[in-house]
C-alpha cells in the first residue's frame, strides 16, 4: 500500500507545474534519466568514503548520490567515467526541496559545470564548480591535490589547492530548509542555458546495478552503504569496490563554502568566578558594631551580596598580592649642628653712679607759744575737765 501511494503521489506531482522551481538553474534537467523523481522525505546525508584510484588516464570522477525508487532511497556509488566527448565536464545531480516535496534534478555533461545545489560531494566538487581538473586544447589535466592516481602514470597534471568546503562538516544531500542553503550564481545561470548531454550508457547501467543491490538501500545500511565508490561503473564487487567509512550527519543550515556557525555559550553555564583575595596574616580586623545595637541583642542575619561576575570572554582578575613588608632602614642619627662660636657678651659700659643729692634737712618747727589773750589749758590734770 505504501508503494502504491508513493507512486500515485509521484505521478500527481510530476503533472503539477508548481512542483518544479521557477529558477531556470534549478530546472536544468534534460532527457538525462532520473527526471521526475520526487519524495516526501529528505534523502539521507552523504556517507564518508575514500576515493578509489583512477583506472586509466582520461577517466573523470563522478560523485555518488542518493536515488529513489518511490519506496526507499538507495546509494549510487561514486565512480570513474569516460566522458562522452572531449571538452565536457560532469555536473552532478542534486535533491532540492520545492513545494513541500523533494525533487531530484538529474546530472548532465556540458562545457561548464553548472549549479548542483551547493551540495559538497567532495573530491573536487566542493559545492560550486569543479576543482579536480580542466580541459586544455582537447586534453584533460588533473589536479594532483584532489585526485587519487594510485599506480597510474599521469603526465597531464598540475597542483592547486582546492578551496575549503563543508564536506567534512555538513553532509546534507539536498538543497533547502534543513539542508544546504545555496543559490545559483550568474555563471551557473549561463551554464544552465548551454546545450547538455545526457549520462552515458555506462552511467545508466551503474545506476541500475545499484538499484538492485541490497546493501545500497538506506533502510538496510542506515546511511552507510556497503559499496560507496567503485573504480569502474557497475563494478560493485571485487577489489575495486570501496565500503563507506561512516554514515554522514546534517549540520545547521549553512551556505556552501562557509564554515558552520559557532554555537554561543549558554548563559546557564557556570561562569568563571573571581578568585578570592588572599588573607593577610597577622591582620587584626576591628569589630564593627551596628549603630543602635543594644548589649545582649541578637544580630539580624545579614544577606551576603553576590560577587560581581566577570563578563563572558574576559579573563578573571588576578588576586592581589599582599604588600610585602619593606625592611626598615636603620635610622640615621641626627647629626649635631656645629656649635657656633659663642660671642663674648659685650658688657655695657658702666655708667658712673650719681651720688645721691643731699636733700636739705627738714626745718624743725619751734613750738608756738600761747597766743596772747588766751589762756593755756592744761588737760588731764586732776581736778580739771578733760580736753577736747
Amino acid at each position: 500500500m505504501q508503494r502504491v501511494r508513493s507512486a500515485i503521489l509521484a505521478a500527481l506531482v510530476a503533472l503539477s507545474p508548481l512542483a518544479m522551481p521557477k529558477n531556470s538553474a534549478w530546472a536544468q534537467t534534460c532527457a538525462c534519466g532520473g527526471v521526475g523523481i520526487r519524495a516526501e522525505e529528505a534523502p539521507p546525508p552523504l556517507p564518508d568514503y575514500d576515493q578509489p584510484p583512477m583506472p586509466a588516464p582520461g577517466y573523470l570522477w563522478t560523485p555518488g548520490y542518493w536515488s529513489y525508487n518511490n519506496v526507499d532511497y538507495y546509494w549510487v556509488p561514486g565512480t570513474w567515467v569516460e566522458p562522452p566527448q572531449p571538452g565536457l565536464l560532469w555536473t552532478p545531480g542534486f535533491w532540492a526541496l520545492a513545494g513541500g516535496v523533494y525533487v531530484f534534478n538529474a546530472g548532465y555533461w556540458g562545457p561548464h559545470v553548472g549549479y548542483y545545489g551547493g551540495i559538497p560531494y567532495g573530491y573536487g566538487y566542493g559545492g560550486s564548480g569543479y576543482q579536480g581538473g580542466r580541459w586544455d586544447n582537447g586534453e584533460f589535466y588533473y589536479n594532483r591535490t584532489v585526485n587519487n592516481f594510485g599506480g597510474v602514470r599521469v603526465t597531464n597534471v598540475y597542483e592547486e589547492k582546492a578551496p575549503t568546503n563543508n564536506f567534512s562538516n555538513n553532509r546534507a544531500s539536498f538543497n533547502g530548509e534543513g539542508g544546504i542553503a545555496a543559490r545559483p550564481t550568474a555563471e551557473q545561470e549561463l551554464a544552465a542555458r548551454e546545450p547538455h548531454v545526457k549520462p552515458t550508457q555506462m552511467q545508466l547501467e551503474h545506476n541500475r546495478a545499484a538499484s538492485i543491490s541490497k546493501g545500497a538501500f538506506a533502510s538496510t545500511n542506515h546511511g552507510r552503504p556497503d559499496v560507496a565508490a567503485t573504480v569502474r561503473p557497475a563494478a560493485l564487487t571485487g577489489a575495486g569496490a570501496v565500503r563507506a567509512k561512516s554514515a554522514g550527519a546534517i549540520a545547521p543550515l549553512t551556505p556552501a563554502g562557509a564554515e558552520a556557525p559557532k554555537t554561543e555559550v549558554a548563559p546557564e553555564k557556570e561562569k568563571a568566578k573571581t578568585p578570592e583575595k588572599p588573607e593577610r596574616k597577622n591582620e587584626v580586623k576591628p569589630e564593627s558594631k551596628p549603630i543602635g545595637e543594644k548589649p545582649g541583642q541578637e544580630k539580624a542575619p545579614v544577606e551576603k551580596l553576590d560577587r560581581v561576575q566577570p563578563k563572558e570572554g574576559t579573563a578573571p582578575e588576578k588576586p592581589r598580592e599582599a604588600p610585602r613588608a619593606t625592611p626598615e632602614k636603620p635610622r640615621e642619627q641626627p647629626r649635631a649642628a656645629p656649635e657656633k662660636p659663642r660671642e663674648e657678651l659685650r658688657t655695657a659700659p658702666e655708667r658712673p653712679r650719681e651720688e645721691p643729692k643731699m636733700r636739705p634737712a627738714p626745718m624743725e618747727r619751734k613750738p608756738e607759744g600761747p597766743k596772747p589773750g588766751r589762756e593755756e589749758r592744761k588737760c588731764g590734770h586732776p581736778g580739771e575737765p578733760p580736753c577736747h
